[in-house]
């Protein structure tokens, strides 16, 4: 790729037939330094920024001559310009107070104290632990290098089991509560 570029750097200017002046190039170029570029035709000339608000000037030709009405010296329209620190992101609404309500109103809404967390049994927790301390038990022991007997295989992997077999076999479900057959809206 480097051999084809450095070539190719030699050739260009010979392919396209004309000598590239650099000089002449820059020169040209601080030459128009500075002049705006005449306004293509059929365009509208540029309107500085402070009239813009201004209503559209005519094009010459077509007003009458009798209609001719003095132009506003001022925008039609302003801008809010907001000192720092001070506008409507800033605005911060007034802490409520209870003057601020009427007999109607009840106040603000406080929840209710959440129910306690209901008490596990003994067999629930002995059926966590052999869930979550099945594969801790076998993980340790691979991290530790314990040689795998047939008794740690068996409590891990039969912790885990019994555990899990124990926590499904116990689980509620929404059919022991319901007296009507069927999932569909009592009315």
């Amino acid at each position: 790729m480097a051999e084809h570029d450095s070539d190719r750097e030699d050739r260009e200017p010979d392919e396209k037939g004309v000598p590239f002046d650099e000089d002449a190039a820059w020169q040209a170029i601080v030459a128009g330094y500075g002049q705006e570029p005449p306004d293509p035709p059929g365009s509208r000339p540029f309107r500085p920024v402070e009239d813009l608000a201004l209503p559209e000037p005519e094009p010459p030709g077509e007003g009458t001559a009798g209609s001719e009405e003095p132009r506003p010296s001022k925008p039609l329209g302003s801008s809010i310009s907001f000192a720092p620190g001070v506008g409507p992101r800033d605005y911060t609404t007034p802490e409520p107070s209870e003057d601020d309500f009427d007999e109607d109103d009840e106040g603000h809404f406080v929840p209710p104290e959440p129910p306690p967390l209901p008490t596990a049994d003994t067999t629930a927790r002995f059926a966590w632990l052999g869930v979550v301390g099945g594969p801790v038990l076998l993980l340790v022991a691979v991290l530790l290098g314990w040689e795998m007997t047939w008794w740690l295989t068996t409590l891990g992997i039969g912790g885990f089991l019994g555990g899990f077999a124990t926590l499904v076999m116990r689980m509620k479900t929404d059919d022991d509560e319901d007296d009507e057959p069927g999932h569909g809206a009592v009315v």
